[in-house]
């Protein structure tokens, strides 16, 4: 199966639910940063830069567990920023399973290895793993020489002792798709779960030229589609219809809320208008239909992963061709 069976039936049951109870806006994942540091500085990251004067601050594991619960997604993102410099970041993964939520454990790799022994190997902890690219691209993309090496022992040290372990790359405009395919080979013959990929999205604060247009994205994702489809991804068929342009989806943005140093982003974890004290106050305080490529220019060639992936799930069960499409995908 593409997700283990307790996640397929935690979120199916979960999605179930809120719309029996006639929500129409629900939380799927919510992507918690516990800082903002990093032993990185990569190219492409706005994080580091847009929160440079909080840099130094961090969420208490109190505060981390009490969004979790305000928010009440079935799973959650653990991000930043890089999550193993986090002090107590072992014990925040413990707190947040004993919950039973799922997590995924985005880091950069470089210090896995080092830090697995506190981890718990469970069905539902997903170490994430950053890459993108070979080692020569990702270096240079981290501006850091050794860290694809880091990064790659600490993932088969993670395969070793038993966790789940899936990948995260970021695509750009000087990304070359073939070199995406060696990488995605190299990953499935260490025994990578799943792997994940998304278009960048262009922050403000990052001036390098290296973001892609609305038109730039469809052209490469069709492209590679058919040389990419082979591979384990996450990236499920609806979402990959509409990167190659095949089918339009309206933003979720509502359903990957952020939550960090300064509370809750609004209105979106790539845009930061607002940081709002409550979940409820981020929801009903933004006015979601002036979002999007349409209504706002800032998302108009925004198509990544936490956005639209989940407005694929949430529109899979309407048609039945959909249906079929996930089912078989799921289960292959």
């Amino acid at each position: 199966m593409r997700f283990p069976l307790s996640l397929t039936r935690t979120m199916t049951g979960y999605i179930l639910r809120k719309r029996l109870a006639g929500q129409k806006r629900f939380p799927l994942v919510l992507m918690l940063e516990p800082l903002h540091a990093c032993n990185l500085s990569c190219t492409g990251c706005g994080r580091i830069r847009e929160y440079a004067d909080t840099i130094r601050q961090m969420l208490s594991i109190d505060q981390c567990l009490a969004a979790v619960h305000e928010c009440g997604a079935p799973i959650v993102s653990i991000c930043g920023g890089e999550p193993l410099i986090y002090p107590g970041i072992e014990e925040l993964v413990a707190r947040i399973l004993a919950t039973r939520k799922h997590i995924y454990l985005c880091t950069n790799g470089l210090l896995l290895e080092k830090k697995l022994h506190g981890f718990p190997p469970s069905d539902r902890l997903f170490i994430n793993v950053h890459l993108d690219g070979m080692e020569a691209t990702h270096d240079r993309a981290v501006e850091r020489e050794g860290v694809f090496a880091a990064a790659t022992a600490g993932l088969r040290a993670a395969k070793a002792a038993g966790f789940r372990v899936c990948t995260n790359t970021t695509v750009y405009k000087q990304t070359d798709m073939h070199e995406i395919a060696v990488l995605f080979e190299y990953l499935t013959e260490l025994g990578v779960d799943s792997l994940m990929i998304s278009p960048a999205y262009g922050y403000d604060t990052v001036h390098d030229d290296i973001f892609m247009t609305r038109e730039e994205v469809h052209a490469k994702f069709r492209r590679a589609r058919r040389m990419l489809q082979r591979f384990k991804l996450t990236a499920s068929p609806i979402y990959m219809d509409f990167l190659c342009g095949r089918r339009e989806l309206t933003c979720a943005a509502w359903a990957n809320p952020t939550y960090n140093v300064r509370g809750w982003r609004g209105p979106c974890y790539l845009i930061a208008d607002v940081h709002y004290k409550t979940y409820r106050e981020l929801v009903e305080g933004t006015d979601w239909n002036r979002l999007g490529p349409a209504a706002d220019p800032r998302c108009r060639h925004c198509l990544v992963h936490c956005g639209f992936e989940p407005a694929a799930v949430l529109v899979a069960n309407r048609r039945v061709r959909d249906i079929l499409k996930m089912t078989v995908w799921q289960i292959t």
